[in-house]
């Protein structure tokens, strides 16, 4: 996945739910749903989110200081923290509010017509942005695993907090769809104030699902088992008898450090041990690219020998 394809993701979400917030306020106004109301803040935190980023995306890029020696790629980590810790708490805490409010004021959707069209036109949207970050996704994601390792596991924090947001856009929307019309079937305006307390409990959970994995990235997370033992193989032959412990971090989405200890034969020469560790890093860094930092410690291996 290049940055760019990342980026692409982003912009299309930031576009799609800046219109769909302006169209739901507008509706809100015209109707005074609180579903609706509770989406177009949705939207809004969804928007202000992908701005957030496209910041982290662009902090990352600045060059390593000596005060930072292994650049600011956490950066993209830290704001993807961000926009999970607060703007989806914050969104999901409104909609609870708001439908605890409409529970109680019992106060009738005027319209109906008008949010359903508003509604039917942001799911419209929504699918376009979701489909977007489906398509660039997909190669990251690999034919071997689910979406829901892909979210887990993935490296790239902006791709799934996307995803994320999508999908729960379009529940949110379900709920509003159903809140709307079973008040207007019914005409009891409570079903309203429940769509809306199912889109704050909708919020929620996504925000405690991003928090958990944006955390582990940002605190530093490590190659997954196939990885190390891809680098394993990679590093082990031409001189390299075995690896006797390794140890790996990510630094950003893009960039691993990796730090091992290898054992190499004794009767090597200091050239030689040299021209080793070289060879062992380039096999690395063609069979995991991500892997652009690397120390390895040459040592004697001192296993004691197995007796029969």
């Amino acid at each position: 996945m290049s940055a760019g394809g990342g980026t692409i993701v982003i912009i299309a979400a930031l576009l799609a739910n800046a219109g769909i917030a302006l169209a739901k306020f507008i509706g809100y106004l015209v109707t005074g749903s609180s579903s609706l109301l509770a989406e177009a803040v949705h939207s809004v935190a969804d928007t202000s989110n992908q701005g957030l980023l496209l910041i982290g995306r662009r902090s990352a890029r600045r060059a390593a200081t000596p005060q930072h020696p292994f650049g600011h790629g956490r950066d993209r980590y830290f704001y993807s923290f961000v926009v999970a810790l607060l703007l989806f708490s914050l969104g999901s805490v409104f909609a609870l509010s708001e439908g605890v409010r409409k529970l109680y004021s019992h106060e009738r959707i005027s319209s109906p017509l008008v949010a359903m069209a508003i509604l039917v036109v942001a799911t419209v949207l929504e699918s376009l942005s979701f489909r977007t970050a489906i398509r660039e996704s997909r190669p990251l994601k690999g034919e071997g695993r689910s979406w829901w390792q892909f979210i887990k596991q993935s490296t790239t924090p902006e791709l799934p907090v996307v995803l994320l947001e999508d999908a729960g856009a379009l529940i949110g929307l379900l709920l509003a769809f159903g809140g709307v019309g079973l008040s207007v079937l019914t005409g009891d305006p409570v079903w309203d104030g429940i769509g809306t307390l199912g889109i704050g409990v909708l919020l929620g959970a996504i925000a405690i699902i991003l928090i958990v994995e944006t955390k582990s990235l940002l605190i530093g997370e490590g190659s997954g088992p196939d990885e190390l033992r891809t680098i394993c193989t990679a590093m082990v032959g031409r001189g390299v008898d075995r690896v006797i412990h390794l140890k790996t971090q990510y630094l950003g989405p893009d960039e691993l450090l990796v730090a091992a200890k290898i054992a190499v034969p004794a009767t090597m020469s200091t050239a030689e041990v040299a021209r080793v560790i070289d060879e062992a890093e380039a096999r690395v860094r063609g069979a995991v690219p991500a892997a652009r930092i690397i120390y390895l410690e040459p040592d004697l291996d001192r296993t004691p020998a197995s007796t029969s």
